[in-house]
């Protein structure tokens, strides 16, 4: 582990800092991504910040880098995953072992935009495994609620994943399985997660009624929480789909006012973190289905724009996929079919996507097409390819990911058991 050089006056300045910009412990932390007991033990000096912890707190304060120069690095890097799996499997839960663990979590909550799918889905079950044996042992209550909190976001992430392969049974076992660790762990924010996996997956399966209920109980568990925005925003685009352009409206103004009172988070890559960049994706879905298409339009370019990085790469191949077809809709609106289809099509050749959701939306954008093509060729030519897509994906019964179901369940075990809870 690379030593570090903290300077003393480090804790203080940050308690000056945050009360002189009126947040509370809570908002801090979830600006810059941290447990609020590990925001509390940096303010009383209980623990020593990392350089990319000062740094988060230094962009999310506005400290213009004066947090992020009182640490620095004297030698070496970061935690290497070989030690830090070597101090799992010892059985070493110490501060610095959790924090590792929770610096691991993060960063691979940071790649879910980008990151082969199945690659990921590996990564993040590997680490629930190994979170898994540290449950399994005695340890004492503050290392254990740490624990349920890195297998929470482990399990979140790995549930979002199996859903974007196909893997539907899993995908509900492991978002189940998060909603029970946090709910032992007293984890509002997982929770909330939980329920907006639920809205989402509903959301994709044509349930629009169960998305709205599960948006709700999510808002009611979490409260002021930027976690509450996306519930919203799943919300509004299930009121769209069940026709309510009113009940759209003022879902995306009341979800846009909560967007409003949080800053901008320090790692808005991270997949459990709303931005306010993020809000054109939202809104685009929401627009496009109750008829307001400029509106809709300016979004999806919006979201093309942001995603796109200065050497013409895509820093979000998933939302940008969604916006090729939000534009695939709006041109099939305008009667230009053949836009319309290429268009929509080349959102299937993202190197990262969530095959559910664009499967949804396309069969919304041949609905569009249908109808205006009396002849039938555009809209049965954007069908079969569809299809196509769809079938060659493989991805519902791969048998290469199917094994890696059971730590899930025993995960479950753990927390349903009992099992390492400190007496």
């Amino acid at each position: 582990m690379a030593r570090r050089n903290v300077d003393p006056r480090f804790a203080a300045r940050l308690r000056e800092l945050r009360t002189q910009r009126g947040l509370s412990l809570a908002r801090l932390a979830a600006s810059a991504y941290l447990g609020k007991s590990t925001l509390s033990d940096l303010e009383t000096g209980k623990s020593q910040p990392t350089v990319e912890t000062a740094q988060a707190l230094d962009r999310a304060l506005d400290a213009g880098g004066e947090l992020a120069a009182m640490v620095t690095e004297l030698d070496g890097g970061l935690w290497e995953t070989a030690e830090l799996l070597e101090r799992v499997r010892a059985s070493d839960v110490s501060r610095a072992t959790i924090e590792a663990l929770h610096g691991t979590t993060f960063e691979l909550c940071c790649v879910y935009g980008w990151q082969d799918a199945r690659l990921l889905r590996a990564e993040g079950l590997r680490w629930l495994r190994e979170v898994e044996t540290l449950l399994r042992r005695s340890v004492g209550l503050r290392q254990h609620q740490e624990l349920l909190t890195i297998a929470g976001w482990l399990a979140l992430l790995v549930g979002c994943v199996e859903y974007d392969l196909g893997l539907r049974p899993a995908a509900e076992a492991t978002r189940v399985a998060a909603l029970e660790l946090a709910t032992e762990g007293g984890n509002t924010e997982i929770a909330a997660w939980a329920w907006e996996m639920s809205a989402w997956y509903a959301l994709t399966q044509g349930r629009y009624r169960d998305v709205v209920e599960a948006a709700e109980v999510g808002q009611r568990v979490v409260g002021e929480h930027t976690a509450a925005v996306q519930l919203v925003a799943q919300e509004a685009k299930a009121l769209a789909r069940m026709g309510d352009a009113r009940g759209v409206r003022q879902a995306l103004e009341r979800g846009r006012r909560l967007l409003d009172r949080f800053p901008p988070p320090s790692r808005p890559d991270h997949h459990f973190v709303v931005d306010p960049d993020k809000w054109d994706f939202y809104a685009m879905d929401a627009y496009r289905l109750v008829r307001e298409n400029e509106l809709a339009e300016h979004h999806a370019r919006e979201v093309l724009r942001l995603g796109t990085a200065p050497d013409g790469s895509e820093k979000a191949p998933m939302r940008m996929a969604e916006a090729r077809l939000t534009l695939g809709a709006v041109a099939a609106w305008q009667g230009e079919l053949e836009q319309a289809v290429d268009v929509a099509l080349s959102a299937f050749v993202a190197r990262r996507r969530s095959l559910p959701q664009l499967l949804m939306i396309a069969r919304e954008v041949g609905t569009e097409l249908r109808p205006r093509d009396p002849q039938g060729r555009v809209a049965a030519e954007f069908g079969e390819a569809v299809r196509s897509v769809s079938g060659a994906s493989g991805t519902t019964s791969d048998p290469s990911t199917e094994p890696l179901v059971p730590v899930v369940g025993r995960l479950r075990f753990c927390v349903e058991s009992g099992m390492g809870r400190p007496s």
